[in-house]
């Protein structure tokens, strides 16, 4: 078969790469849901007259990409979307996933005051002796575990917050509302790390699971209040960074 130059009027991209980005889009135009059938590959060589070792590439290159998986006799599936959060500017989890048209939900698994040690006091900038809120969480998209996170507080700043208050309210949004605290900026450090016997049960991974590791120090002017440590789960969740190219200058 003679396959033609160009899919998408894109001339000097490969055609695989032209029929997988046709099928992504496919994908997002019919709404189509984790685990749907995608056409198969008879289909895809019928409907752009293409060769089946070209479409065979287009498949193998997407499912290397996560979005879509093969089973054996069956055909061509809808991978499970990876969750995307873009570092574009300063970002609330649950208002992120909704964004996304998922459910987020953040279980509390204990909030207790503690002395810092003295790793803890380093990052946020206290005393030896002083104490710290610790906060346990687990974040979930659609049910699904994503993130385990310790968030760290000076106990100074908020002597009055309680389990309670975080059932059906946000971290964040109880600082700004209550303590009338307005962020100035956070920083956030990612590493790569395996998952410890804790959060592997947290999160229903099997142990030494690679994970995102997260840092992020919150600040209000030039006050750290939040300093906080998160194991993410790589195969679900996916930053993105969006870096702008100079303007060119006659």
């Amino acid at each position: 078969m003679k396959e033609g130059k160009m899919l998408l009027g894109k001339e000097r991209i490969p055609l695989y790469c032209q029929l997988a980005e046709i099928i992504i889009n496919e994908i997002e135009s019919k709404g189509l849901k984790e685990n749907d059938q995608l056409s198969t590959e008879k289909e895809y060589c019928e409907k752009y007259k293409l060769s089946r070792a070209t479409v065979r590439q287009a498949i193998n290159y997407l499912e290397k990409k996560g979005y879509v998986y093969k089973v054996q006799g069956s055909g061509t599936f809808v991978s499970a979307r990876r969750l995307k959060q873009k570092l574009l500017k300063f970002y609330s989890f649950s208002e992120e996933m909704k964004k996304q048209g998922k459910n987020p939900e953040s279980k509390i698994l204990s909030l207790k005051t503690i002395e810092g040690n003295e790793k803890i006091l380093k990052e946020l900038n206290l005393e030896k002796g002083e104490k710290v809120l610790e906060l346990v969480r687990l974040r979930l998209a659609d049910g699904e575990e994503i993130m385990y996170e310790k968030t760290y507080l000076p106990y100074k700043k908020f002597p009055d917050l309680i389990k309670k208050d975080l059932t059906d309210n946000s971290l964040y949004g109880i600082l700004q509302s209550r303590y009338k605290m307005v962020f100035t900026k956070a920083t956030e450090r990612f590493s790569v790390g395996i998952s410890d016997k804790k959060v592997s049960a947290s999160l229903l991974i099997p142990q030494n699971t690679p994970v995102i590791n997260l840092q992020r120090w919150t600040y209000v002017g030039l006050e750290i209040i939040e300093y906080t440590i998160s194991s993410v789960r790589g195969d679900r969740f996916e930053f993105e960074v969006e870096l702008e190219g100079e303007s060119s200058r006659l």
